[in-house]
């Protein structure tokens, strides 16, 4: 079980906060320990074994071949052959596993990471998508994923293999040479403080890289999802600038990452020739001295090259770390925040809905630095009533039906289905008894079959059948090339306005809810589609609580109660007819459709 926890980003929270993030970091490793320490061990096996070879040439260079060739020799380093020889064996084996089972294992993090940021982006409530764009949400979920698990596979074993050959390399360097030694030591300092001081720079400049790939997806996402509308004003030049600038802005971001990069690399590299300089300006002192013969200083080149082997590994670690800590921040950034509609505790599963749906001084804001959409709020619906919501744009007519369902969160006051604050309803129970049709009908890639289907996962074919017969959409499914098994394309881009919606009138017929919201559902069709689609939705309405959104008046003249809202809250409600003969909002809103 996942536990969401809200981050204090205040300075004062700050300590608080980075533990959490660390603690929430190595949490991913807990499935795998049994693969990751083994890949821990070979890395360390495999780092211990290049150790080994230098000393073991040293051992034939200086102790057996110094006292001349003879059987007992040869015979002895035929056998510290085979040694070598099996030792390169073990080292194969452990630089396979760490390369194939340790890659498999970030892979699984990874799997585990964007299982859990989807599952928490399902929990996120309306107004955390009212503030994203999709394209940026995909960047989390794809780009900055890839980073941190590079960062957790090869982050560890990097920083293991590295520390391994620098104890080892200053242990047998010293024991060769103690003042060479301190003098290749002695630049650690310098290069430490030197590769703070860069990561910290590198860190900031990843971050933006992160944010501005985001912004590029986010862009062309929008332009591919809107194509349609892009050649429709023959504006393709105008999307191709604006992704260029965004492109351009990546560019700029890189740069900064780049000249940071360019320093820090430059400047490893740099510290790795002074150190042969001055290695080779002190072997000569030494030399002159006595104190140091040409087979030492061989072996002593060569543990250099074993030294700055994990200088080089941790400048690429280095660029690998800021990539993944940039892309974790961003990953956390979304797992901390809490989903703010979740079950209340005790919360009940609803049996037997009859539909009653009472609003109690209701109020409602997006958030709490905007001003109030809906204020006080009284309203009562019957089971099975027909009820008309009208109201000029932008009075908080979906906002109301969005509130039944529990999309956002109410501001003040209860809502109630059967007397029962939704509050202390199952979400998922609440939502399964309330059906939806939009005037903008999203559908799924896939065939027309999973489309109504979508409405109630385990269903029989047969049952989505009389669903779609019942919504008037079977004859159209069964003129289709492929019939119920046709492929709709994105968004159900092969079918008309129309066609589509009498498709999500289907796919609420097999949910068979007791509650219905039409949200404005035939405001943008013509008036042959909207007449069957009227049709279809009056057959669904019957025997059960229905709440309609009407852009076109004409389509609720028969509701049962038709309720005008406004900016200051219900103004008007009653009949068709008594409305029209009170000459108030009502009647000058139809004047102005008729007349």
């Amino acid at each position: 079980m996942v536990i969401y926890t809200k981050i204090n980003f205040s300075t004062r929270g700050t300590k608080k906060t980075v533990n959490r993030k660390l603690l929430k970091f190595l949490s991913y490793y807990q499935p795998y320990l049994g693969l990751f320490t083994a890949d821990l061990v070979c890395a360390f096996i495999a780092a211990g074994i290049s150790l080994s070879f230098p000393l073991i040439i040293r051992y034939i260079t200086k102790d057996l071949l110094s006292a001349g060739i003879d059987p007992s020799v040869l015979a002895t380093i035929w056998k510290l052959a085979l040694l070598m020889l099996f030792l390169t064996a073990v080292e194969y084996c452990c630089n396979y596993f760490i390369t194939s089972y340790g890659h498999m294992m970030g892979a699984k993090m990874e799997y585990d990471l964007r299982n859990e940021l989807f599952n928490h982006l399902q929990k996120l409530s309306f107004n955390y998508y009212d503030n994203q764009k999709t394209g940026q949400i995909m960047s989390r979920i794809t780009n900055d994923l890839f980073e941190i698990t590079e960062l957790y596979h090869h982050g560890p074993e990097d920083l293991l293999i590295s520390l391994t050959k620098l104890i080892g390399s200053f242990i047998i360097l010293f024991g060769i040479n103690a003042y060479l030694s301190l003098v290749v030591f002695s630049f650690i300092p310098l290069m430490v403080c030197f590769a703070y001081y860069y990561n910290r720079k590198m860190r900031r400049a990843f971050r933006k890289n992160r944010e501005k790939i985001a912004a590029i997806n986010a862009g062309t996402e929008d332009s591919i999802s809107g194509v349609r509308v892009v050649k429709s004003f023959a504006n393709e030049e105008l999307e191709i600038e604006k992704f260029r600038e965004n492109n351009l802005r990546y560019v700029d971001s890189k740069q900064d990452s780049y000249r940071y990069m360019g320093r820090y690399h430059s400047g490893i590299h740099a510290f790795s020739s002074l150190i042969y300089l001055v290695l080779v300006v002190a072997a000569a002192i030494l030399a002159d001295g006595g104190r140091i013969n040409s087979l030492d200083l061989l072996t002593f080149l060569l543990y250099i090259n074993v030294f700055l082997e994990p200088i080089r590994k941790l400048i690429n670690f280095g660029e690998q770390f800021q990539n993944g800590l940039s892309g974790f921040d961003r990953f956390y950034e979304v797992i901390s925040i809490d989903p703010d509609i979740i079950d209340s505790k005790g919360a009940l599963e609803l049996t037997q809905v009859k539909g009653n749906i009472e609003f109690n001084d209701v109020s409602f804001r997006y958030n709490p630095n905007t001003a109030e959409v809906l204020s006080h709020i009284n309203l009562k619906i019957k089971a099975g009533e027909y009820v008309a919501l009208v109201g000029t744009s932008g009075v908080g007519k979906t906002t109301l039906c969005s509130l039944i369902p529990r999309f956002y969160q109410i501001s003040a006051g209860i809502i109630k289905l059967d007397g029962r604050d939704i509050r202390k309803i199952k979400l998922k129970s609440l939502r399964r008894n309330i059906g939806i049709v939009q005037q903008d009908v999203y559908l799924f890639a896939g065939s027309v079959l999973e489309n109504i289907g979508y409405g109630k996962p385990d269903a029989s074919e047969e049952a989505i059948i009389a669903a779609a017969k019942k919504a008037n959409a079977h004859d159209f499914i069964m003129g289709l090339p492929d019939g119920y098994a046709t492929d709709i394309g994105q968004r159900g881009v092969k079918l008309s306005g129309g066609q589509k919606q009498r498709l999500s009138i289907a796919r609420v017929f097999l949910k068979n809810p007791p509650v219905l919201i039409f949200d404005e559902a035939t405001s943008s069709l013509d008036n042959e589609s909207e007449k069957v689609i009227q049709d279809s939705l009056e057959q669904l309405a019957q025997g059960r609580t229905t709440i309609v959104i009407a852009h076109r008046l004409s389509t609720i003249r028969n509701a049962g109660r038709i309720i005008v809202l406004t900016d200051d809250g219900i103004a008007e409600e009653g009949d068709h007819q008594s409305l029209l003969s009170k000459g108030g909002i009502y009647s000058q809103l139809y004047k102005m459709q008729f007349e």
